[in-house]
């Protein structure tokens, strides 16, 4: 049956846009429709794991990330109140050491990173549109998308319909594809800074004291986005005309001195809090639809892994389309098989992360203490850390287990 395009992609951030630029290179015929016409700070997406790296360049798209200003960090130090930092800056960990020829990861602004895709797309010969506001979509017997722009209906019909439209997918809604969430662990609030000129911009870093959790990922010339967790029943902690002021104020820690050029830096972008946890889709597919992206499920966010799993998504199910024909539901089995088990094995990394400094109090400084004691000696109490940089399949299954988490939380 003759359809209008190939593939219509709803959702043009960056999973939407990188699946859109990859196969409107390979030929097919690609519509991306993105309901924004202006790409906001979210106030997350900006940070590239060593491993999502990879997958950037097997699609072809690391260059021309780069290009657009993305920036590698080298190192990473892991603060915190139950040691001095001169142990934690003495062992900063080189950020090489996890790929052949990654150097570390990659930090470019959401905003910016969207629209350098989006444009990509184009380029590439994909039809794009924004300021879309979409309306019925149909998978069977013939996939279409009805959409409005300027007061305008279209009607487009395609052989697949890709929903990368995020968190709260209508694509994923209207395909009747179910969506399971685990309770929020903690919360979580971000914002960009700038004129944090003392920042070292090859350093990462993360810590905790008190009752505040930190990370820091510099973008060059000065920027960093500063990210805080704290406990749940402090939801508004940070609430109100001075709440920049605030939160940046809480990251002056005694075990991170170099937090001083954060604390004295100023706001670039809004200040956003919200709730962490975790989702998942058990098949990210129907009839006439593939989802990719948060669409599919995302991990919490405390592991900063939604673009390596958006690429992730990206590459696999560009694989499959270029490599069949037919791109009935069985042609996705694969996909679905293999994320659900990553999802799996970065929601036990992320619980263990929380875990570990996201909880505050005595009890988890002394839990926390205990850990950087016990990974001097034996590296794979860390191993979690190892499959957020290198990936989940990067180990074996028994570290996804509750045996290893009692191990390295110390619990009986």
């Amino acid at each position: 049956m003759t359809t209008d395009y190939d593939l219509i992609i709803v959702g043009g951030g960056i999973a939407g846009s990188a699946l859109a630029t990859v196969m409107a290179r390979a030929g097919k015929r690609v519509l991306l429709l993105e309901k924004s016409s202006v790409y906001e700070d979210r106030v997350r997406g900006e940070w590239i794991a060593p491993w999502g790296v990879a997958e950037t360049r097997r699609l072809g798209l690391c260059d021309l990330l780069v290009g657009a200003g993305g920036h590698h960090v080298t190192h990473h130090i892991t603060y915190d109140e139950s040691r001095p930092a001169a142990e934690a800056e003495a062992s900063a960990l080189p950020l090489s050491m996890f790929l052949p020829d990654v150097i570390g990861p990659l930090c470019i602004g959401h905003p910016h990173h969207c629209q350098t895709l989006f444009d990509a797309a184009g380029k590439a010969g994909a039809e794009t549109h924004r300021g879309v506001e979409t309306g019925d979509i149909v998978f069977a017997p013939t996939p279409s998308v009805t959409w409005t722009k300027d007061g305008q209906a279209h009607t487009h019909t395609g052989s697949l319909i890709v929903g990368a439209d995020g968190r709260t997918s209508g694509v994923r809604e209207s395909a009747g594809i179910a969506l399971h969430q685990d309770p929020p662990h903690h919360m979580f609030a971000g914002m960009l800074v700038e004129g944090a000129d003392g920042w070292d911009a090859s350093v990462q870093a993360i810590g905790t004291e008190g009752d505040f959790g930190f990370l820091a990922f510099p973008q060059g010339d000065g920027r960093v986005r500063v990210y805080g967790s704290f406990s749940l029943d402090q939801r508004r902690r940070f609430a109100g005309p001075d709440g920049q002021r605030r939160f940046l104020d809480a990251f002056a820690m005694q075990c991170a001195p170099a937090n001083r050029a954060l604390v004295e830096g100023r706001p670039a972008g809004p200040l956003l809090a919200y709730l962490n946890n975790d989702s998942w889709t058990d098949e990210p597919f129907a009839q006439g639809v593939v989802l990719c992206g948060d669409a599919a499920g995302w991990n919490d966010p405390i592991i900063g892994l939604g673009l390596s799993i958006a690429y992730r998504d990206v590459r696999i199910v560009s694989d499959l389309l270029k490599s069949s024909d037919d791109w009935s539901p069985a042609l996705f089995a694969s996909y679905a098989e293999e994320r659900a088990e990553r999802m799996r094995r970065l929601r036990f990394a992320a619980a263990l992360t929380a875990a570990l400094d996201c909880e505050f109090g005595e009890g988890p400084k002394a839990r926390r203490h205990r850990y950087h004691a016990l990974q001097k000696a034996d590296p794979m109490i860390g191993a979690h850390a190892f499959a957020v940089m290198a990936g989940p399949e990067s180990l074996p299954p028994d570290i996804f287990t509750p045996e290893h988490r009692a191990k390295v939380l110390g619990d009986p």
